[in-house]
């Protein structure tokens, strides 16, 4: 899995990308199948801002899309993240109750 982070409008410190790293090679634990995840953070405002982290998993045919706001940059990783996580459990979900659909009718078939 590929895995990019990119800051608009700043630069962001090397531990705020290590820990943002850390979180998408978690999500290779709940779906194999990932081909890249981008981690975009932003900010609102210059002073007294909220912080935003948006990250984008592409699967197979799909992206899958979590965006998460908050007063730090660690906790809408951690949100974005969560998100990105459920998104990734339903996408699964879906493609192994295809796959349920196409055996049985293979198996009523013979």
């Amino acid at each position: 899995m590929v895995t990019t982070v990119t800051s608009r409008h700043f630069k962001a410190h090397q531990t705020l990308v290590d820990y943002a790293e850390a979180a998408a090679k978690g999500l290779s634990r709940y779906y194999d199948g990932i081909v890249k995840c981008e981690v975009i953070l932003s900010y609102e405002r210059p002073r007294n801002s909220v912080k935003i982290a948006e990250v984008i998993v592409s699967v197979y045919r799909h992206r899958l899309t979590a965006i998460e706001k908050a007063d730090e940059y660690h906790k809408s990783i951690d949100g974005a993240f969560a998100k990105a996580k459920a998104q990734i459990k339903k996408y699964k979900d879906k493609l192994r109750a295809k796959d349920r659909t196409r055996v049985r009718v293979a198996r009523s078939k013979e």
